[in-house]
């Protein structure tokens, strides 16, 4: 009569499903040691000890990774670090990053905090426009129209481009745009501008009271990208008068804000 072996090929079945399971999380927590700061380099012994694993059970681990480069191995020091795949990895997902929908949340709350309106800009080459806002529940408010250009010397949200873009595309953009103005209180002096964006710089936001629009005022910061550049601008503007008082607590408010979407696109500080 033929033995019955149904139920032990289950078994070892799910016993192999547990294990292969196990090794990728295994696999996921080495990697993860790796996305510490502190942890750019690791040997075997230090991962062995941080994750409660064999020395040989990491050197099989690490002999895996290595294979389609995910950790590389210096032949000198004996020491991992993440590899060219892991690179390849972070950079499609920082890529992938949509600044309007990460800013989105961040915009509702800044507003409601300031009960002002919060604003989020993107640069197209030597002009920057708005492209999102959120507007308070309040009687007089400031609002934007999005989709319009503005130069980048002209008000908070375009200083605040220009003043964190490489000294290259700075002197280019001086040598190239006509520094037009918006109102009668735009900086359209060079040398005067360049101490503003050296402000701005120092200060880590730009401020404006009537330099694109008359009777508005507003403080502007940009969120850096994983290459340390501004990947768009928030601003929190109101009238000119009632900002006055505010200014302080609203930039306050503001650098907390794009720190936290800074990080989120990979910007390491």
């Amino acid at each position: 009569m033929p033995m019955d072996t149904s139920k032990p090929l289950r078994r070892r079945t799910t016993e192999g499903t547990s294990q292969t399971v196990a090794t990728v999380e295994r696999a996921a927590d080495v990697l993860v040691l790796f996305a510490d700061p502190e942890a750019r380099t690791l040997g075997v012994t230090e991962i062995a000890e941080k994750l409660a694993l064999s020395k040989a059970a990491v050197h099989r681990i690490l002999a895996s990774l290595r294979l389609r480069g995910l950790i590389e191995l210096d032949e000198e020091t004996r020491r991992y670090s993440l590899g060219l795949t892991a690179m390849r990895l972070g950079l499609a997902y920082l890529d992938r990053l949509d600044v309007r929908r990460l800013s989105a949340p961040e915009l509702v709350s800044l507003s409601r905090t300031l009960s002002e309106t919060a604003t989020l800009s993107v640069r197209t080459g030597h002009t920057r426009v708005y492209v999102d806002q959120v507007t308070p529940s309040r009687e007089v408010i400031m609002s934007v129209t999005l989709g319009v250009p503005y130069p980048l010397h002209a008000g908070a949200s375009s200083k605040a481009f220009l003043a964190f873009l490489t000294e290259a595309e700075i002197d280019d953009y001086f040598k190239t745009v006509p520094l037009a103005r918006l109102t009668e209180r735009t900086l359209v002096h060079e040398d005067v501008l360049r101490k503003d964006l050296a402000a701005i710089r120092r200060r880590g936001y730009a401020k404006s009271s009537a330099e694109r629009q008359p009777g508005s005022a507003s403080v502007a910061a940009p969120v850096f990208d994983h290459h340390g550049s501004p990947a768009a601008v928030i601003s929190v503007c109101g009238p000119q008068e009632r900002f006055r008082g505010e200014e302080k607590r609203a930039a306050e408010a503001l650098l907390e804000t794009t720190a936290r979407l800074s990080a989120q696109m990979g910007h390491m500080t």
